[in-house]
């Protein structure tokens, strides 16, 4: 009981955050639609890694949470190399 306790708490602590993050960075598809859609998937990826943690009631020893961190960062850099593709141009 008490997992699922901190499970729902960690749920709604990060649920909380993600209304104040800054919004998605997202790459033009019809400027770059390949990497379009390497950020669609890694957009995929962080929502499996979500549904994971809800299903494994956030107990991964925070390898899971430290994926999508990852993931994020990937989201940024791919928007980075079509800012610096569009400088180019």
């Amino acid at each position: 009981m008490r997992r699922a306790q901190i499970g729902l708490a960690a749920f709604l602590l990060l649920s909380s955050l993600a209304l104040y993050a800054a919004p998605a960075r997202n790459v033009s598809p019809a400027r770059h639609p390949n990497l379009a859609a390497a950020q669609r998937l890694s957009h995929q990826a962080y929502e499996k890694v979500s549904a994971a943690q809800r299903a494994n009631e956030w107990d991964m020893a925070g390898h899971a949470a430290k994926a999508k961190d990852l993931l994020d960062q990937v989201n940024n850099e791919l928007k980075l190399a079509a800012e610096a593709a569009n400088e180019h141009k």
